[in-house]
């Protein structure tokens, strides 16, 4: 993204030129979506469309056990998205507010992270709903969703 992307009130910042961790990417999510105008700004788990999260064949044996969960969290990377906004201009009325103050992915480490519901297990591929990235967006890494504790 350039500068004349900006909204009236947005402000960059310089980025680093260094990283400070490294990220395997352990797959990709595949999404009707190729647009971020057309991407749901959150995912609907009983609505929203099947998609599927494709596991590089190296982490496969990693989903063992992954079949019998209702719900999991999946944490990706927005890799299309903008790095140096600290203050950004939403609803694109010239209010501005702190980037951390948003759900937005314009963010200096673009990772979401979405509940979804797991509707099948195909070799290593999953079959999900709820989720709101574009297609071909990197898979960081999933996780069951926390169990609600009993109630005593």
């Amino acid at each position: 993204m350039t500068d004349s992307d900006l909204r009236p009130g947005e402000i960059v910042t310089e980025t680093p030129t260094d990283f400070d961790a490294g990220v395997w990417f352990i797959g990709r999510i595949r999404t009707p979506w190729t647009d971020p105008a057309d991407c749901p700004k959150q995912g609907d788990m009983e609505a929203g469309p099947v998609c599927r999260v494709e596991i590089d064949p190296r982490w496969a044996e990693a989903l063992d056990g992954v079949a019998g969960r209702a719900r999991l969290q999946l944490l990706y990377w927005m890799h299309r998205a903008r790095r140096d906004l600290v203050r950004q201009n939403p609803r694109r009325d010239g209010a501005t507010v702190g980037t951390f103050a948003l759900r937005s992915p314009l963010r200096p480490n673009p990772v979401a992270s979405s509940p979804v519901a797991l509707l099948g297990v195909e070799g290593a591929t999953l079959l999900v709903r709820g989720l709101d990235c574009l297609d071909g967006t990197p898979l960081i890494d999933l996780k069951p969703e926390r169990c609600p504790r009993a109630q005593a």
